[in-house]
């Protein structure tokens, strides 16, 4: 670990966190919510709020996936979108749902100030973000894609638009 730079559990927890919560509506597999957790270590994200029947730690499939993140990631279980989205904004986060959807910004498009706090919600394998939470949410972010298929594993997902969200973060001056 000290070879590599890596923060212990301690200094992960204490560490400045990027301004991102992730929240998880009803996602059938436990490994996607491992996965998720797991990314969400690499980018120091602030949260994962987790929806409805989404599987939460401590789970055999999330512990498998997430390789101890699950210990290190604050979250929180909602049993619905709305209690989850209503929380993330009184905390200052303007919240988008990961969806393709009318109106929806690609995700290379968005524009995010410094240090903007921004939530995105990730849906279902199947049928996605569900309508009335895309209703109470400030926007869609839509991933480009260039293939014959239109949509990726949750897990996927969360990796690619975590990334472009802390990207600045590892830009260095000049």
């Amino acid at each position: 670990m000290e070879e590599l730079d890596r923060k212990t559990p301690d200094e992960f927890r204490e560490a400045e966190k990027s301004p991102v919560i992730v929240i998880l509506e009803n996602i059938r597999s436990a490994y996607n919510v491992g996965s998720v957790f797991r990314t969400s270590d690499a980018f120091l994200v602030e949260a994962i709020f987790i929806i409805g029947y989404s599987a939460k730690p401590p789970h055999k499939e999330i512990k498998k996936t997430a390789l101890g993140a699950e210990e290190t990631v604050s979250w929180k279980h909602f049993a619905r979108s709305a209690e989850a989205i209503e929380e993330a904004r009184s905390l200052g986060y303007r919240i988008l749902a990961v969806e393709q959807a009318a109106g929806s910004t690609a995700l290379q498009h968005l524009h995010a100030s410094e240090g903007e706090k921004i939530a995105v919600v990730f849906g279902n394998e199947v049928t996605g973000v569900e309508q009335a939470t895309i209703g109470i949410c400030d926007g869609c972010l839509e991933i480009p894609q260039l293939g014959m298929k239109h949509s990726l594993n949750i897990a996927t997902a969360a990796g690619v638009v975590l990334w472009e969200l802390v990207r600045p973060r590892f830009r260095t001056p000049g």
